[in-house]
């Protein structure tokens, strides 16, 4: 029984198990032999004294499990050893120094690889295992790093710390799977430093960023370099979705007359500007502080002066100072409610005379309306109540986000509804249909891993007036070597993508408070 129960005290005479305080404790000793020394290596069997050792081990039927182990200690007879005497180790039970058996401190690494500090004390106790947050942290950083041999094909990213402060650089192996390393910044010196101590890679992916582009060259100048699909169809959906911004006028109803409509129906007493029409305030101070930031930046001025001037935050200015679509950014400052897609319906339920607030809240959370109290409903009534007559419905009108996703999108996966939506935008929009014939043309491209194909859609991209897009493709051009192998190539940045995702995971869990060494010990080796 104690064979099965115990296995790893097959090397050690148990002379007693018992069970107290709910604690079993197991009484054994060592079994006599010789054993070499860890210096000279020369054995020996002269016993010097014994000395007793008490091991944590894993519980047992619920009960914390405590070992008192007899052990000897043995002296060295080598005249040239610097040892005098040395403590015996029983295999797959004790190692130097240790508090903890073999097994156990193999499972309180696990814990501490898995939930790290307080989450991994929490799970132990359970177990009835005692150990604090601190031993399993140390636990963590007392173990080695990870070897693993060169990648031939490398897949490099950045992650975020602290987002918008600090980052890190991920390598992994994209054959494998594995994280080879994790290197603290990602600045090109520290990347192509990495690169050059690593002789053997092939195949660098990574994504449009310059910096790895360079720290790829200067370290690797061999490797071929490979564009991230992905990251080329993300390039392209910012650039439909700017060419859709542009063309926000082809996205509404063209026989309704939206100023009046919406001037009665969608916004309250003196929330439009009257020299900017169906622009609210949000949208009149956006385009006052962008003409404004640009106005101080022709001057000289630094965005941190900028900035001061203004009462914006240092970002806030970059962003206008940096701006290159101000559509986008007025597009961002129109706000919009979860009520938006409801407002039809109220305005007719409104014609037809009734005006009860929590009726009108109740019927259109029956068609699915998140919201859990009418008092949005009530705000959005409450100008209408000083109206004569009946109030016309507001125009539909489509997001240019919306409409950028139906053209990326596959056609076969649109409902009817959005089919015949965005085929009435098209009709009226030539440039945006065709956006979509150039979009479809990528995206078989990318699906066929076709990149003999892209100078002539680049071609085609130029020969339209279609500025957001040919800034895509200029980049692409710049690129072009990079973007032919993404193209043509079967590797990816997917693996690494994967990986980023973990570690936000691991770094979240930990409550961004763990170091750049515990978070790499944690990604490395669990």
């Amino acid at each position: 029984m104690l064979g099965i129960v115990f296995p790893h005290l097959e090397k050690v005479l148990v002379e007693r198990v018992s069970v107290e305080d709910g604690v079993v404790r197991v009484v054994a000793r060592s079994r006599e032999g010789v054993l070499p020394c860890p210096n000279c290596g020369l054995p020996s069997g002269r016993v010097h004294s014994w000395y007793r050792r008490h091991l944590a081990d894993a519980a047992v039927g619920g009960r914390q499990v405590v070992i008192d182990l007899s052990v000897r200690r043995l002296f060295c007879d080598a005249a040239v050893c610097a040892r005098r005497t040395f403590a015996e180790q029983v295999d797959g039970l004790t190692i130097r120094y240790g508090r903890r058996t073999v097994g156990l401190a193999g499972v309180v690494q696990a814990i501490a690889l898995a939930l790290a500090g307080r989450a991994g004390a929490r799970l132990a106790a359970v177990l009835h295992i005692v150990v604090s947050r601190v031993t399993l942290l140390n636990a963590v950083m007392a173990l080695p790093d990870s070897r693993l041999p060169t990648p031939r094909v490398l897949g490099v990213d950045d992650f975020a710390t602290r987002r918008g402060r600090r980052y890190g650089t991920v390598m992994v192996d994209v054959e494998s799977r594995a994280v080879v390393d994790l290197l603290p910044g990602r600045e090109k010196e520290t990347v192509a430093i990495w690169l050059s101590g690593h002789p053997g890679i092939e195949v660098i992916c990574r994504d449009r960023a310059g910096g790895y582009a360079e720290a790829a060259r200067s370290g690797a100048p061999g490797a071929v370099q490979v564009a991230d699909r992905w990251h080329l169809w993300d390039n392209l959906r910012t650039a439909v979705e700017r060419a859709v911004i542009t063309h926000r006028s082809c996205l509404s109803a063209p026989e309704l007359d939206l100023a009046s409509d919406r001037r009665m129906a969608t916004s309250p007493p003196g929330n439009l500007n009257p020299d900017t029409g169906l622009e609210k305030w949000l949208v009149t101070r956006t385009r006052e502080r962008h003409r404004e930031v640009q106005r101080l930046l022709a001057r000289g001025w630094t965005i941190s002066a900028i900035g001061r001037e203004l009462g914006l935050a240092r970002h806030t200015a970059g962003r206008y100072a940096n701006c290159e679509n101000l559509e986008g950014l007025v597009e961002r400052a129109i706000r919009r409610t979860r009520l938006d897609d409801y407002k039809p319906y109220l305005i007719r339920r409104w014609n037809e005379g009734c005006t009860d607030a929590a009726r009108l809240f109740r019927e259109i959370q029956a068609q699915g309306y998140p919201g859990r109290t009418p008092q949005a409903v009530r705000r959005y009534l409450r100008p209408l109540r000083t109206s004569l007559g009946s109030i016309r419905s507001p125009a539909p009108v489509l997001k240019p986000q919306q409409v950028a996703n139906w053209i990326m999108w596959n056609p076969e996966r649109l409902h009817l509804e959005e089919q015949l939506q965005l085929t009435d935008v098209l009709l009226h929009c030539p440039e945006l249909n065709a956006v979509r014939g150039h979009v479809h043309t990528f995206a078989q491209m990318v699906r066929d891993l076709a990149g003999d194909r892209l100078p002539a859609w680049m071609d085609a991209v130029h020969a339209d007036d279609l500025p957001t897009l040919h800034a895509f493709a200029d980049g692409l051009q710049r690129d072009h070597d990079a973007v032919m192998a993404g193209l043509t190539l079967p590797w990816s940045s997917g693996p690494v993508e994967g990986h980023v995702n973990r570690i936000k995971m691991l770094k979240r869990q930990m409550y961004g408070r763990a170091g750049f060494a515990l978070l790499r010990k944690r990604v490395l080796l669990a």
